[in-house]
């Protein structure tokens, strides 16, 4: 809030629209860099650029990211009135137009979006009403507020006065829009495999034992493994490696999630997660199936004209299938005898609370508990874990409903409905964290209005916004 309220006051006494352009350029090419920097380890580490290449990569993202917020800034300039309220509206309209762009054109890249500052804050309460994007938004509406404010004496009226009404919307703000819906113990794997040594050959053999021994031997009703646990199709597994692990959970009460690409060269390839429970030996393959839908850009898919790019690395990459929006969630059954819901999705596909709540809405079971299965060894030790964390948090407070996470190097966590850590492990070990999560029915405002709608009603408010502001700002010109 602090940052979005040194922005509006810059761009407020920039001499010029030009010079606001800039202003919101720069902020947001340094916000971006310093919040996806991670990127150049994944380029130059693992994918052999060379540093000034990576790091001009990871430059050219973070600017071009940026034309979005340069482009508002530029509008805030050229509509802003001088009044507190309604320079507060337009700042808030255009930083979520911004950011919806970002998150929206050309498959959408949210990361380090700036309603996440709030999980922690007074305004994460909002999130089961209005999620990331509507508070970001809310946030930077209220700082420009306070900027705009005539007088020094007027901004600290402001201020309490709105401090006063997020306390007061705190304590109105219901807190349970899902109800319990039973319980459910996992053993969540991380393996911690090296990213250099993920795809070697020499390795591999290591990996695969180790997940085959704590898949067939993990505890409780469901294992979960992380993205790309078995880096292989189980046509390429030795033996009757997928087979064992298959039979394994062919009888009693155990399931499993396992994250494994599928597919074959007729159809395709796709990154997976497959579903191996008593309930698959009759479904296709002997497996439930989800095949994940975002795909990352470069990654996962090459975006056109940029082959270029790609073959400049040594990342095993390719074209993956892009699976359904609405998938089924998978089935386990539990050893009190009751049933979960649980519902796959891949690395950062918990990034788009809108496709989550699509989910929710649209499926034929509503799931009851959020699985996310990472891999983040691409990119560093720390901060990309963190932020990962914090954004699946914030889809918790948004849904309200438990996310189980299993990712090779951290954070293998267990997320309850409000978006409290409620058991973890280590980051950087190898091992199992058994625990238990309670799942959750019912559907929060956010999931209702994003899951039938998407981001158009956000979209919508900003465009109404803007043209008031826009057609205000015309007239009074025309006034003169």
């Amino acid at each position: 809030m602090l940052a979005a309220g040194w922005l509006c006051w810059r761009v407020a006494v920039a001499p010029g629209r030009g010079r606001a352009f800039l202003l919101g350029w720069f902020y947001g090419t340094a916000w971006l860099v310093a919040g996806t920097g991670w990127l150049y380890i994944s380029m130059h580490r693992y994918g052999g650029l060379p540093s000034w290449l990576a790091g001009l990569a990871v430059l050219a993202l973070s600017a071009f990211l940026s034309l979005y917020l340069a482009v508002a800034m530029n509008l805030y300039a050229r509509w802003r009135s001088g009044r507190a309220l309604a320079d507060g509206l337009l700042f808030g309209a255009l930083w979520l137009a911004a950011e919806l762009a970002r998150g929206i054109l050309f498959t959408g890249f949210p990361w380090a979006g700036s309603g996440y500052a709030q999980v922690d804050g007074p305004l994460a309460v909002l999130a089961p009403w209005l999620g990331v994007y509507g508070i970001g938004a809310l946030s930077a509406a209220l700082a420009a507020a306070i900027v705009a404010a005539p007088s020094l004496r007027t901004r600290g009226v402001a201020a309490g006065v709105l401090a006063l009404a997020v306390a007061a919307g705190s304590l109105l703000a219901p807190a349970g829009h899902t109800q319990a819906a039973g319980r459910l113990r996992v053993s969540l794997l991380q393996g911690n495999v090296p990213q250099e040594q993920k795809f070697s050959p020499e390795h591999l053999p290591e990996t695969l034992i180790w997940y085959g021994r704590a898949i067939v031997g993990a505890q409780g009703d469901l294992v979960l493994a992380p993205e790309t646990a078995i880096p292989l199709l189980p046509s390429q597994m030795p033996g009757d490696y997928w087979e064992a692990i298959a039979a394994a959970f062919a009888k009693g009460d155990r399931s499993a999630l396992i994250g494994v690409p599928l597919g074959d060269e007729r159809h395709g390839y796709s990154n997976s997660v497959a579903g191996l429970s008593p309930r698959t030996t009759g479904l296709k393959n002997g497996i439930y199936q989800y095949d994940k839908h975002h795909l990352v850009p470069f990654g996962e898919f090459i975006p056109l004209g940029f082959r270029w790019f790609v073959d400049l690395m040594r990342i095993p990459l390719g074209d993956f299938n892009r699976g359904s929006l609405v998938q089924p969630p998978f089935e386990v059954r539990t050893a009190a005898g009751g049933t979960q819901w649980v519902a796959p999705n891949i690395c950062y596909e918990d990034l788009f609370g809108e496709e989550l709540a699509a989910r929710l809405v649209r499926g034929a079971h509503q799931a009851t508990v959020f699985a996310n299965v990472s891999n983040i060894a691409w990119f560093g030790d720390e901060l990309a874990i963190a932020q990962h964390l914090q954004i699946s948090r914030m889809r918790t407070l948004e849904l309200q409903r438990p996310m189980i996470r299993a990712t090779n190097t951290g954070a293998t966590v267990v997320i309850d409905h409000t978006g409290r850590v409620t058991q973890a492990l280590e980051p950087h070990t190898r091992g199992a964290l058994v625990a238990e999560v309670e799942g959750r029915s019912g559907l929060t405002p956010y999931a209702r209005w994003a899951g039938a709608f998407g981001l158009w009603p956000l979209i919508g408010l900003s465009a109404a916004v803007l043209a008031w502001r826009g057609l205000a700002a015309r007239r009074a010109r025309q006034g003169r």
